[in-house]
């Protein structure tokens, strides 16, 4: 087999003639594994209607997918590196399907929350891959930069757009659709794999794996959410919350140890030298908690406090898809000329500061116009050119043989991101909610969240100021020292 993948590795001289289609299959991977991560946030409150979850679980059906989604990437990259890029994928996805099939035939809560897990690890093998995929078939350079943001627009409308498809699929057939939809799509992309994608695979490295790593890094994750998400009714300076905040600290700091004298680690410290890839990814990390905590929170103002139905939300939430698709679209555009990074997150942040700014004034008796939509349209290029923006600087210059790692690290970032987001503002909005009646604290402890969430935005604008001042478009913009890569 190490010959077959020695024979079929992307340095060949001559492109592979099927890269453009390679990219439109790993592309509906992506956008399918992305939809996923946020199209249950407006089926939220049917599927809650009828499996009757528990105060303050809910958000456990968002946060279970995007935790050992989150959690698992970097294991994931690295096994696509070790033991062949293709492969893995296709594993990834056939699981994918498998999980999807199981969410749509949960008859409880607990069987929907551990479907929900097993999916998310499928998208953690799968995701990882794909890019891994992509950056050993697209030489680095405007083709790449070309690639990459076609990649990051399919990532930001998709994240989005599942408001869109979320609702009228869920007031048409019900909940369980929204998984069921994926199963014949994956099967169709597990099918044409072999067809369109030629495998890859890290020569140089022994295939073992730091399991230790991945454990550990998971565990500091899961006890992080789960202090945030409990620290409403038990409190924040009581000792439970305390002491799954310093349990998740003691964590990341054995992980760390733990990378720092494995033969084998999952992610190398050295490769955090990299400017461009620490600031890219911390400002995947902010975005995420804001791209998928706002939506956590509009949803339920607008089905609960207004009344609105899915197909109603999914319908006035269109505005948002598009304008992300004009952001990734502009932001991909800046980058290929070498425009610099850091300007498209500045404006992207302090586009999405914005329109959390504006969802403030939420209100009992609001509309469409008057609470929602310039929000929305504010908020929408804000996320698509940060997210663009975020992922070519975590991948510029990264060495082949660290694609899958790094590849895991930027969708890491905007996993992990989601989940602690989702955590924090649903613990402000629980805590928040007062008034004189059930209706009014909903909406000032909705009110509360929004705020919150400016916070998000402010610390993606200071992570650019910091760190991504020297990053441009790989384009024509200077190159990036690749990440852990040895000097020649």
């Amino acid at each position: 087999m190490a010959t077959a993948l020695a024979q079929t590795t992307p340095t060949d001289s001559q492109p592979d003639p099927r890269r453009w289609k390679a990219l439109a299959l790993l592309c509906t991977a992506f956008f399918m594994v992305i939809l996923d991560s946020a199209i249950v946030v407006v089926a939220l409150p049917s599927i809650d209607a009828d499996l009757g979850f528990s105060t303050g679980d809910l958000q456990w059906v968002l946060s279970a997918y995007l935790l050992s989604f989150g959690g698992l990437l970097l294991l994931g990259g690295r096994a696509a590196d070790l033991l062949g890029r293709r492969r893995v994928f296709m594993v990834g996805t056939a699981l994918f399907a498998l999980a999807s099939l199981g969410c749509g035939l949960a008859g409880s809560d607990a069987a929907l929350i551990v479907a929900r897990v097993i999916q998310g690890v499928a998208a953690a093998i799968m995701t990882p891959t794909a890019l891994s995929i992509l950056t050993t078939t697209f030489e680095e350079g405007p083709e790449r930069n070309k690639a990459l943001g076609v990649w990051a627009a399919i990532g930001g409308v998709g994240a989005t757009a599942a408001w869109l498809v979320g609702g009228p699929i869920t007031d048409g057939l019900g909940w369980e659709w929204i998984f069921f939809i994926n199963v014949p799509v994956a099967l169709g992309v597990v099918a044409l794999s072999p067809v369109l994608l030629r495998d890859s695979r890290d020569r140089d490295r022994a295939r073992r794996f730091d399991v230790a790593g991945a454990v550990t890094i998971t565990a500091a994750l899961v006890a992080l959410v789960y202090a945030v998400v409990e620290a409403p009714e038990a409190g924040w300076a009581d000792g439970q919350t305390l002491g799954l905040l310093g349990l998740s600290a003691a964590l990341v700091a054995l992980f760390a140890l733990i990378e720092a004298r494995s033969s084998a680690p999952l992610a190398p410290l050295r490769i955090f030298r990299s400017r461009a890839l620490v600031g890219g990814n911390l400002v995947l990390l902010a975005l995420g908690m804001v791209a998928f905590g706002m939506p956590f929170i509009l949803t339920q103002y607008a089905q609960q406090v207004l009344d609105w139905s899915p197909l109603e939300f999914g319908l006035g939430s269109a505005v948002m898809p598009i304008m992300a698709a004009i952001g990734s679209t502009t932001g991909q555009a800046i980058a290929t000329k070498g425009g610099g990074i850091r300007a498209i997150v500045v404006v992207s942040m302090i586009l999405t500061g914005l329109g959390c700014l504006l969802l403030t004034q939420v209100s009992v008796d609001g509309s469409y116009l008057g609470d929602i939509f310039f929000g929305l349209l504010i908020f929408g290029p804000g996320l698509g050119a940060g997210f663009v923006a975020g992922s070519i600087a975590s991948l510029a210059g990264v060495a082949e043989s660290e694609a899958g790692l790094a590849s895991g690290l930027n969708n890491t970032s905007f996993q992990i991101g989601g989940a602690v987001g989702v955590a924090i503002l649903s613990s402000v909005a629980v805590t928040e909610a007062d008034g004189a009646d059930p209706l009014t604290a909903l909406t000032n402890g909705y009110g509360s969240a929004f705020t919150a969430a400016i916070g998000f935005a402010a610390l993606g604008l200071l992570v650019a100021i910091l760190l991504l001042g020297k990053v441009h478009g790989p384009a024509t913009g200077p190159a990036v020292e690749p990440a852990g890569a040895p000097a020649d």
